[in-house]
């Protein structure tokens, strides 16, 4: 006796058969090519949501509901792999509703650099035609943001724009952003990962993004077991918690959640043409020196210089002096004796100045270095002052005081180099003391 054949269903009682967990729903029309693609963090729910009647009249989906003739669906172990998956379908299948997407390049692309020591992995409306390993097009920017912040947890990459090259060791001195601080960058711009150990990371990070996530992880126990053989249980057990991290992904909650601020990370480059264009300088700068005065107990008074080319520090250039001709607290004197010390020296050496001198202090500090300038009869260079209390930029001979967006670039240089010279001085001045105090 013949089985009975189970009658097809249609698209709506069929997405009620549909797992309540993360995937792709592919919509097809009654030739069986595939019209639509979406992601999903509960498939039952999100692609049931097209079969209801405010679907038929919303804008945005009443031309494809009555194309609607099959629905089918493939799993995913998260939101995260569901985003991914979504994006390589629509790349692949170039389905008719999602065509629009495909075409317009304002939307969001994941981007990898191919030509840099140390990739950048990107977000981006704008995706360049070389140089660059692309994925998307997504359908949500918020949450491509927030699959790049929680991947970047994984796998440690760099999102920022610098430009960093391994053989030029002035790197080394350079303060990396908060991501490093957090442990969610490697923090490349420090130098303190090789150039291969990070290329693997983004070999890793690759792998996944393909969907090659089963091989990754077999990869992943195998690295962690020869680690463990060979005795180096620290690389053992950062491979165990990046296995963790990508099992527990499924566990992260909704990725719009995760879509974080840009980290305030100094990008010198864009500093350095910043401070060109707010200053009306006739060519971008490439020496900035940074003075602050700090003093030890009993009165005896310190002063720091830091010098940045490029927007980098450069350590050679750093100079510490102890105040001569100034008695007790006066930050003003002090620093018209340190300023003439300096300009003089470079002066009698036939040394290059500065493009800009940067004082730490407000209208008073930034008087006094211009006094000592105008004393030695030079053509001086920018001289400016950063006060911390409003981050205020005064320039000579102005009343009003410049005053930055936070998210300024060249903000953000000019307060490593002032905070670089405060730390330089503060450091003398605990030298200092403890001489003084084992002395005693």
């Amino acid at each position: 006796m013949a089985g009975r054949t189970e009658p097809l269903l249609s698209p709506r009682e069929k997405v009620r058969r549909f797992p309540t967990t993360p995937g792709v729903y592919l919509m097809k029309d009654a030739q069986g090519r595939v019209i639509y693609v979406g992601k999903a963090v509960n498939l039952r729910s999100r692609a049931g949501s097209y079969f209801n009647s405010a679907a038929a009249i919303d804008v945005r989906t009443r031309d494809l509901v009555p194309c609607i003739a099959d629905i089918d669906f493939l799993p995913a172990d998260s939101e995260v792999d569901a985003l991914l998956l979504e994006a390589r379908l629509i790349k692949d299948v170039q389905p008719r509703f999602n065509q629009e997407l495909k075409d317009d390049k304002t939307f969001p692309y994941l981007q990898i650099t191919t030509n840099e020591d140390f990739p950048r992995v990107e977000f981006t409306r704008k995706p360049q035609t070389s140089g660059v390993k692309l994925y998307g097009p997504f359908t949500s920017a918020k949450r491509l943001r927030g699959a790049i912040a929680v991947l970047q947890r994984i796998f440690k990459f760099r999102t920022c724009s610098l430009d960093i090259i391994e053989s030029e060791e002035r790197w080394r001195w350079f303060r990396p952003c908060l991501l490093a601080s957090i442990n969610q960058c490697t923090a490349p711009c420090n130098l303190r990962v090789s150039k291969e150990e990070y290329a693997e990371d983004i070999r890793r990070l690759r792998m996944f993004l393909d969907g090659r996530k089963q091989a990754l992880m077999d990869e992943l126990r195998e690295s962690m077991q020869q680690a463990s053989k060979e005795l180096k249980f620290e690389k053992a057990a950062r491979i165990r918690d990046e296995i963790k991290a990508i099992e527990n992904l499924n566990l992260r909650g909704d990725l719009r959640e995760h879509a974080q601020p840009e980290a305030f990370y100094i990008d010198p480059k864009r500093g350095m043409r910043g401070l060109q264009k707010i200053f009306n300088l006739t060519t971008t700068p490439r020496r900035i020196e940074g003075m602050d005065i700090a003093h030890l107990q009993g009165g005896e008074t310190v002063a720091s210089l830091v010098q940045f080319i490029d927007g980098l520090p450069f350590k050679h250039g750093y100079k510490r002096f102890r105040i001569k001709t100034v008695q007790g607290v006066d930050d003003f004197a002090s620093m018209r004796e340190v300023v003439s010390r300096h300009f003089r020296r470079m002066q009698q050496e036939g040394s290059s100045f500065p493009d800009i001198l940067l004082i730490d202090g407000g209208k008073g500090q930034l008087n006094a270095a211009v006094e000592s300038l105008e004393a030695l009869n030079i053509r001086r260079p920018l001289v400016i002052s950063l006060a911390k209390q409003q981050e205020e930029i005064f320039v000579p001979g102005e009343s009003d005081s410049i005053q930055l967006t936070r998210h300024s670039y060249a903000l953000r240089l000019l307060q490593y180099v002032r905070d670089e010279a405060h730390r330089f001085a503060q450091s003398y001045h605990h030298l200092l003391r403890k001489k003084a105090t084992f002395e005693e």
